[in-house]
């Protein structure tokens, strides 16, 4: 498989800019990839294609306000920073991204806050546009995360071209969401609404979380025709002994294992042991998944629907085979479907 097999024309009035009203009726595609069925149905209608014992996979990452507005000292320009993961805690070096990142150099320094209450001193230059900031801080450690919820904002994805709004701190985080640490959200948990989850559990499906906390890495364009020689950038993964043990019981009874999202499929496939049985992580993965590939865990996935030529859609491509994902989004454009992270979702079974 090459890069220029996930092309596809997205006309840009299917990009959704705001989620539906209501998280669980969004709509939803649903591939048989057995019969080569196509159905459309509302995300709540998921209840109706799981039983009792059947395993959902959640990833419990919680997406902080990675997104920070500061000014440049002597010249006053507007810098924004973009916090990608926490190096030392103790001395509170960040990897960053910065924007624009021609006037960013070592040893300059970035004020942030009406009254500059939080200063970063630019110590390391990794990428073009990548940096690592010390940051400069009189409180403790507790006041210093405080302040940088304080000043931060929800990182909403750069095609979402609409000022960011109070409401997407909300909107844009799972309602499982517990473990910070992501810089955009696992977005196919956000059409799960409460009472849908209720629904599941009285109807006896098992929750599995797993914590991958999404970075940047996942959106990066892939630059290479020849996709083995794409790298991803490395994740923080968690997936502790409990989520082992209800995945692993529901694959040996031969139930319905899904993978909530790209992020929870990446994990458990992450970490398989030589029998096709998960295993604990705590560490990182740069997995990348792309046609042909086994999976070994889950036998059900719940996604998106994603952007032309993506790594995630290259994973559901492999999948749910590669004819088939296209036509479906075919299908997607014709019946005007909504894309990315706001948008409708898709259930293969």
């Amino acid at each position: 498989m090459k890069l220029s097999n996930f092309g596809f024309n997205l006309p840009p009035e299917l990009l959704a800019e705001y989620p539906s009203e209501n998280r669980d009726e969004a709509r939803l595609m649903v591939l048989n990839r057995k019969e080569q069925t196509i159905e459309h149905k509302l995300f709540k209608d998921i209840i109706d294609y799981f039983d009792e014992d059947d395993v959902l996979i959640l990833n419990n990452t919680k997406v902080f306000p990675a997104r920070l507005y500061g000014n440049k000292e002597k010249t006053g320009a507007r810098i924004e920073v973009f916090l990608l993961r926490e190096l030392n805690e103790e001395q509170r070096l960040w990897d960053v991204l910065v924007d624009p990142a021609r006037k960013i150099r070592i040893g300059n320094k970035l004020y942030f806050g009406d009254d500059d209450a939080l200063v970063a001193e630019v110590i390391d230059n990794t990428t073009s546009r990548g940096r690592t900031l010390r940051f400069l801080y009189d409180g403790s450690y507790t006041e210093f995360r405080r302040k940088l919820q304080e000043l931060g904002e929800t990182p909403l994805p750069k095609y979402i071209k609409r000022e960011v709004e109070p409401e997407d701190e909300e909107r844009y985080q799972t309602i499982y969401a517990k473990k910070e640490g992501a810089v955009a959200a696992p977005t196919a948990g956000l059409h799960f609404s409460k009472h849908l989850l209720k629904r599941l559990e009285i109807k006896g499906v098992n929750f599995a979380e797993v914590t991958l906390h999404v970075g940047l890495g996942t959106f990066n364009p892939v630059e290479v025709e020849d996709l083995s020689k794409h790298k991803m950038d490395s994740e923080e993964v968690t997936i502790a002994k409990a989520a082992v043990e209800t995945v692993n019981e529901a694959i040996q009874n031969k139930k319905r294992v899904c993978a909530v999202g790209t992020t929870a499929m990446r994990a458990i496939e992450s970490s398989v042991s030589s029998n096709g049985l998960l295993n604990e992580i705590d560490g990182w993965t740069n997995k990348f998944i792309f046609p042909p590939y086994d999976f070994s865990i889950a036998n059900c996935m719940i996604t998106n629907f994603h952007t032309p030529k993506s790594t995630l859609l290259m994973m559901v491509s492999a999948f749910a085979g590669h004819d088939f994902i296209m036509k479906a989004y075919e299908e997607a454009v014709k019946e005007k479907y909504k894309f990315y992270s706001y948008g409708d979702a898709m259930l293969i079974i």
